[in-house]
């Protein structure tokens, strides 16, 4: 199929707009984590921000590498999520969006990229897709620890290490300020459960 009347084209400018779209908004909810001395969340959100600004190159350079030089402009038309809302159902609510991103949209787009004989632009979409899904489990075990108020409590003791200077002490609850360099509680590392 031509490229230029393809959906994989209008799919790769919608994924190019929404990773961009979530790559700022990871930056914003980075900062109210900060402003919250919630260091370590903060630069959790940061780097999957840094990741949603890798996919948006990749989708880009797929756009470059296939437009026609004379038609450099893909008009899309999408809905894009814009709500203000405080860290907790920040959280929740990117979680969501990655959810859809990694069950829905980029499979589909993957579907329709192969189908119309793009194999390379399907591999990104679904290599994208699982990346997604591991942002939305992060962002929903991070939303659920901060609802109940147990980013660092243990219901059995565990090792808790402060992200500044390295300082481990295994407890049920993890310091107000660290006994070593004495960083606040934000700076604890926060462990995933594995995926």
């Amino acid at each position: 199929m031509d490229f230029q009347e393809s959906k994989t084209k209008q799919n790769l400018a919608r994924a190019f707009a929404a990773e961009c779209q979530d790559g700022a908004r990871y930056q914003f909810i980075a900062k109210d984590a900060k402003q919250n001395q919630m260091n370590y969340i903060s630069t959790i959100l940061k780097m999957l921000a840094k990741n949603e600004m890798a996919h948006a190159k990749m989708f880009y350079q797929h756009l470059i590498d296939n437009l026609q030089a004379t038609n450099g402009n893909v008009n899309i038309e999408a809905g894009f999520p814009f709500k203000q809302s405080e860290l907790k159902t920040s959280l929740s609510s990117a979680a969501l969006i990655e959810e859809s991103e990694a069950e829905n949209i980029y499979p589909s787009f993957a579907k329709i990229a192969k189908d119309e004989g793009f194999p390379e632009i399907a591999k990104t979409f679904q290599q994208v897709a699982d990346v997604e899904r591991v942002h939305s489990q992060k962002l929903a075990f991070l939303a659920e620890m901060f609802k109940k108020k147990s980013l660092y409590k243990s219901p059995v003791p565990k090792q808790f290490e402060c992200s500044n200077c390295g300082f481990r002490q295994t407890k049920k609850e993890a310091w107000k300020t660290c006994p070593l360099c004495q960083y606040p509680q934000g700076y604890v590392v926060i462990d995933f459960p594995e995926s």
